[in-house]
């Protein structure tokens, strides 16, 4: 559980899946992203995860300082690899930090794989 906010009244906290199904969603919207995949991949990459499952190729933990978020993606075929992995990481951040307020320090974009997008 994130905590979001607390006061005398109580404490408002979130999920980690929801923390992770709000990453993921960002995630799936940027441009030269073929789909996302599983932490733990075994032998082959066919496995790539539609919308329902989408936070499970998303960790998300907690330091002092805030949030730590790992996405692990499948980029399209011809695209640049670094410019894909940049904007997910800064749609990531702008999205958990508007919707959660918690600052996010890190995103790092594990790209397993290049596929051939199918338009």
């Amino acid at each position: 559980m994130f905590v979001l906010d607390s006061n005398q009244m109580g404490t408002i906290t979130i999920s980690k899946e929801a923390m992770q199904t709000i990453a993921g969603m960002a995630t799936v919207d940027c441009y030269g992203l073929v789909g996302m995949v599983p932490r733990k991949v075994s032998n082959s990459l066919t496995s790539i995860l539609g919308v329902e499952s989408i936070r499970k190729g998303v960790e998300v933990s907690q330091t002092p300082e805030g949030l730590v978020v790992e996405v692990y993606v499948i980029v399209g075929y011809g695209t640049k690899i670094s410019e894909v992995g940049y904007n997910i990481m800064q749609k990531i951040k702008y999205v958990m930090e508007k919707i959660t307020g918690i600052p996010v320090t890190r995103v790092n974009v594990n790209v397993q794989g290049v596929r051939v997008a199918k338009e």
